[in-house]
């Protein structure tokens, strides 16, 4: 059983900062991101743009000006992203278990992951940069702008709260008054051995 140290190895202020900073950023230029497996918020940041390309291969697939080629090749960028998200969930999670351990076996299980916990805050942060845009979008009408405004506030509110609960579960893992466990997402529809339509229809 650990006893939290005064530097906690999962800083939920951290972790939404470096999610709003690096938001802004690659809404202005997107660099490639520089390989760091030693670092837990390298594999933060990486699940970060994941998320992020996928939010906005989200909104490509939605237009409704797009072609039917356009939309394929947006289908299958979607795929892709959604595998790189998946994995590097479970890559956080397996560098989070490395440093729990060892678990206090006779606590409570916690049924959701510490790295579900932060793609969650990450999705969060899309929705409230975003959001802010559309509250202050000049060619909105006033009436969409407080909308927006409203739904910023309940976005930032969640946020909050989330960020507490993993700064808290952490905190009891450490503890020894909570456990957890990698849960593989067992994806099938990328795998060439799983899904009937790739191994019937092979290139």
């Amino acid at each position: 059983m650990h006893t939290p140290s005064s530097t906690p190895f999962v800083d939920a202020a951290l972790i939404t900062r470096m999610h709003d900073e690096a938001t802004a950023l690659w809404h202005t230029t997107l660099p490639d991101l520089a390989p760091d497996p030693a670092s837990l918020l390298h594999q933060v940041r990486a699940h970060h743009r994941a998320n992020y390309d996928l939010w906005h291969q989200e909104d490509e697939a939605r237009n409704p000006s797009a072609t039917d080629s356009i939309i394929a090749t947006v289908k299958h960028a979607i795929d892709r992203l959604n595998q790189l998200r998946n994995d590097t969930v479970e890559q956080m999670d397996v560098r989070l278990l490395a440093e729990a351990s060892p678990q206090n076996e006779d606590a409570p299980l916690h049924s959701e992951t510490p790295g579900l916990i932060i793609d969650r805050l990450s999705i969060l942060a899309l929705k409230q940069y975003h959001t802010a845009e559309e509250s202050q979008r000049p060619s909105a009408t006033e009436q969409h702008r407080l909308r927006n405004l409203a739904r910023l506030h309940v976005i930032r509110q969640q946020r909050n709260d989330l960020a507490l609960c993993l700064d808290q579960l952490w905190n009891d893992i450490r503890s020894g008054r909570r456990r957890f466990k990698l849960y593989r997402q067992m994806k099938m529809y990328n795998d060439p051995d799983l899904n009937p339509v790739l191994y019937r229809n092979p290139r």
